[in-house]
């Protein structure tokens, strides 16, 4: 049997046997419903209490709602058998605290009883998704924005853009003033639960733009190519251009029309020496990789690490324990 391969978002969760020039076969919310001790949807009249989010800005938070979630992935989803379970590779964020990496090995040997596990941060397994082994990594998601490497040399920080939702839920206000900003980008219609029709034209705009210049949300921060910019300018200049050069740019929100073109338009005004060059997926890739692009890579990197002996067994566990997460991965 394959090894699975889970990649776990603030959004969505894909998770699929390591088969790296496919769609993963489960795309699914990580958003769950409550259910009242009947096994019932909790009451819609409790709008404030009906879901939950066990990864918030793409940590895991709540862990009896992942364990939930994974088994049904696991067992539902994948077809995995009670006491017959593989091997897993999780996709993991930039800075994840030890106990959260602890917590996730513990809770894959001892509540599913798999018989491998292994880790690989998102970032450097967007670069194996395009074929690359070294550059950097713009990761755009739901949550979060993270900036990183496979350079061990060098050491990227992460930022957040807070607000970004607050551009998405200003569409619905009753005034709808920016309809008189004369702006002459393409407009769309859309109709809201209550039946209002609205009219969106400039918020398609402001909404991504807002990550080049933070300070149409009133944030005082670099756009994120001035930040990757800054980032990469305290390495050597060699490694400068081979980390620059090799720009992934991913996650959901970069799938929005002319994203990319946004971004190398921003890149050519860098007043940097070696400016960021996105790097393009190979044709055989499926469509859209950058939206699983971390799962992609996570599934190359499996048929490497298991069949090679590289990652976690459960007599390593057993000897070691949870600690053995951090010398055995990352």
């Amino acid at each position: 049997m394959e090894a699975a391969v889970v990649d776990v978002g603030s959004k969505l969760l894909k998770a699929d046997f390591a088969i790296p020039d496919q769609t993963p076969a489960m795309i699914i919310p990580t958003q769950m419903k409550q259910l009242l001790d009947d096994g019932s949807v909790t009451d819609s009249s409790l709008a404030d209490n009906v879901t939950v989010d066990p990864v918030v800005r793409g940590f895991i938070r709540d862990w009896d709602a992942i364990e939930d979630l994974l088994h049904h992935v696991l067992y539902s989803g994948l077809g995995w058998e009670i006491g017959n379970e593989g091997q897993i590779l999780f996709t993991d964020p930039l800075c994840t605290p030890k106990a959260n990496k602890e917590q996730l090995v513990q809770l894959m040997f001892e509540t599913f009883n798999i018989s491998g596990f292994y880790a690989s941060e998102q970032a450097v397994l967007s670069l194996y998704a395009v074929g690359r082994i070294s550059g950097c990594t713009v990761d755009i998601g739901h949550g979060k924005i993270e900036l990183g490497k496979s350079n061990p040399q060098v050491n990227i920080s992460m930022s957040d853009v807070e607000k970004i939702k607050e551009l998405y839920s200003c569409c619905a206000e009753d005034e709808l003033a920016y309809q008189k900003t004369g702006y002459s980008c393409p407009v769309e219609k859309h109709t809201l639960p209550d039946g209002q029709v609205i009219t969106i034209g400039r918020e398609r705009y402001t909404v991504g733009e807002a990550l080049f210049q933070p300070c149409l949300l009133g944030l005082e921060a670099h756009g994120i190519v001035d930040q990757l910019v800054r980032a990469i300018s305290t390495v050597s200049s060699d490694n400068q251009r081979q980390l620059l050069e090799n720009t992934v740019v991913c996650g959901g929100t970069s799938s929005m029309a002319g994203f990319e073109e946004r971004f190398q338009k921003e890149s050519s005004l860098s007043s940097s020496a070696v400016q960021p060059t996105l790097v393009k997926p190979p044709e055989y890739m499926p469509e859209n990789l950058t939206m699983y692009s971390a799962w992609v890579g996570g599934a190359i990197l499996a048929k490497v690490v298991f069949p090679q002996n590289q990652h976690i067994t459960k007599a390593d566990y057993d000897e070691t324990g949870p600690s053995i997460v951090h010398r055995k991965c990352f």
